[in-house]
């Protein structure tokens, strides 16, 4: 069988392509979505040509981790993260996407672009990446100094406006825009939205709290959920891209929301892959001599020119230079969801190839720069001082916010970790509870506890916390294979950072200790040794042991 023809063999050349290139690019600091097209344009008609005999293949695959990618978008759709930041965010947000577009525009058309072209390219351009910055900032431990919340901020407006772009897309895609169809697609819309609104508040509850303990249960409930909502929006006259995004906000507000995403995120980073790998795939032979100027011309736009236009709104806003400064160069680079735009415009029929291409040369080129920009933001800022003082003073001054974080984390609320809680909270210490139990979820939030509902053998998990910032960790949990990952993970993060495990085997213990842990409990052993210092201590009488009784069953309500 021919190499070329052979989707599994392709599959196996591409996948162990895209590790080589990702070595690569991980050791020059980048972000992986640079490997992930600098693969498709090795693999597509400029070097290989692997991707043409399997065109539609790939496309299918590329729809997969569109709709996968906006699922979590939509399920990460923190609108209380908003309400925080205030309207700085709201209106640093509108004003960059208005400053982009508009000068994009014309930029555009001084390129010869035509109008339509340059309208969607605009779009595609005003955005900046939120799986890049956050990935970044998330690195630097920075996602919560006051440039971090703000530009997160920023990122969570910029996807509110890309999701309503992209339902206007979806609308006017067929170029239906009479009244009667416009009035029975408002019609549908609303029949749709009454139907999310009851399943996500009444069924939803009722189904997870049912199948949350089972995470393989979980996964394959999302991915139904996800894929099942794209196809019916699709089947009302709406959009694929638009389903899959009100299915990830239903989901939004669920207690589970981190455990769900943090289970549909290797199967969309996976998707997302080929995604990016078939946008490599469109640059041509013949390409790079004729989209090489236009896209220096665009990429210098979104370097310099977000970097100032957010520079002077966070200034007006009375924000210091250097987090203006930080701020700004932190956005300086394109969106995945520009790929989803001008990939939804391409189907359309509304411009070729040539633009996607341009695109992508653009994302290369603003992603690695602007990755440096962010990784060296305070050292650059540090160089550019003098210039900044060519002004005069800062007359601006704030003080950073500390992160919110627990002194404890118990991981595991039964038995040995009720009464763990029960001392911490009397004591008056900050501390947070996980579990995996949704039954135990509730009743600690009943109890005004506060608690994460998660598996803590799951690294995407562990990675949603700040847990790694406390003093202490005690796990009452059987399992040592989940122990031992949560040793792995926190000694790797933070050396200094308290481990107390749980253990019955010695095998166990020993290995827990090889790992980091700090101490471990054996509970037969703290039995046996009360039991013997009680010996030691009195005689044992029939009212003393009364008087353990009652006090046994009172706490655990036999």
């Amino acid at each position: 069988m021919h190499f070329g023809e052979n989707i599994f063999f392709q599959f196996s050349f591409l996948l162990a392509m895209t590790v080589g290139v990702s070595i690569l690019v991980r050791l020059l600091k980048q972000p992986l979505i640079i490997a992930y097209i600098l693969v498709g344009i090795v693999a597509g008609p400029m070097f290989f040509n692997l991707l043409h005999s399997q065109a539609e293949t790939y496309e299918i695959f590329a729809k997969f981790g569109i709709a996968l990618l906006l699922f979590m978008i939509g399920l990460q759709l923190d609108f209380k993260h908003l309400k925080r930041i205030g309207k700085i965010s709201l209106l640093a947000g509108f004003g960059q996407v208005i400053f982009t577009f508009i000068v994009g525009f014309f930029i555009l058309l001084g390129l010869n672009f035509d109008i339509v072209s340059s309208i969607y390219f605009s779009i595609a351009i005003t955005f900046s990446s939120t799986i890049v910055i956050v990935k970044l900032l998330g690195d630097k431990k920075e996602t919560e100094t006051t440039y971090g919340r703000q530009t997160i901020g920023l990122m969570l407006v910029q996807d509110i406006l890309a999701v309503l772009i992209l339902i206007m897309i979806g609308i006017f895609a067929e170029g239906k825009t009479s009244l009667d169809y416009l009035g029975i697609l408002v019609a549908k819309g609303i029949f749709l939205t009454s139907f999310l609104i009851v399943i996500s508040k009444y069924i939803f509850p009722w189904i997870l709290s049912r199948i949350s303990n089972s995470s393989e249960l979980l996964f394959i409930f999302t991915l139904a959920w996800c894929l099942s909502l794209a196809s019916i929006f699709a089947w009302f006259g709406f959009s694929l891209e638009m389903g899959a995004i009100f299915a990830g906000i239903a989901l939004s507000s669920s207690p589970y929301q981190i455990e769900i995403g943090s289970r549909i995120k290797p199967l969309r980073d996976f998707f997302l892959i080929l995604f990016f790998i078939v946008l490599g795939g469109e640059m041509g032979i013949g390409s790079l001599g004729g989209i090489w100027f236009p896209s220096l011309v665009i990429s210098l736009f979104i370097l310099v020119g977000n970097s100032v236009i957010l520079y002077l709104i966070f200034r007006f806003f009375k924000f210091t230079r250097k987090n203006s400064f930080l701020a700004g160069v932190t956005a300086a680079q394109v969106s995945e969801f520009g790929f989803v735009i001008l990939f939804a415009g391409k189907q359309t029929g509304y411009f070729d190839e040539r633009v996607i291409q341009i695109f992508t040369l653009v994302a290369i080129t603003t992603i690695f720069f602007s990755s440096y920009l962010i990784i060296y933001g305070k050292t650059i800022y540090q160089w550019l001082i003098p210039v900044f003082n060519f002004f005069g003073k800062d007359g601006y001054r704030q003080a950073e916010q500390k992160q919110c974080c627990f002194d404890v984390w118990v991981v595991g609320h039964h038995r040995i970790g009720g009464e763990v809680c029960r001392a911490l909270k009397e004591s008056g210490t900050k501390f947070s509870v996980i579990d995996y139990n949704p039954k135990t979820i509730k009743e600690l939030k009943k109890m005004r506890m506060h608690a994460v509902f998660g598996d803590v053998s799951d690294i995407e998990f562990l990675e949603t916390l700040n847990i790694c910032s406390s003093s202490l960790i005690i796990m009452t949990i059987p399992s040592v294979e989940d122990q031992l990952n949560l040793i792995g993970f926190v000694k790797k993060n933070s050396p200094k950072t308290l481990v107390i495990a749980n253990a019955y085997q010695k095998e166990d213990v020993e290995n827990m200790y090889v790992a980091g842990a700090d101490f471990v409990m054996m509970p037969h052993f703290i039995g046996g040794r009360w039991i013997s210092d009680l010996l030691r201590g009195r005689k044992i009488s029939q009212k003393m042991l009364n008087d353990f009784r009652e006090t046994q069953c009172l706490d655990f309500g036999i």
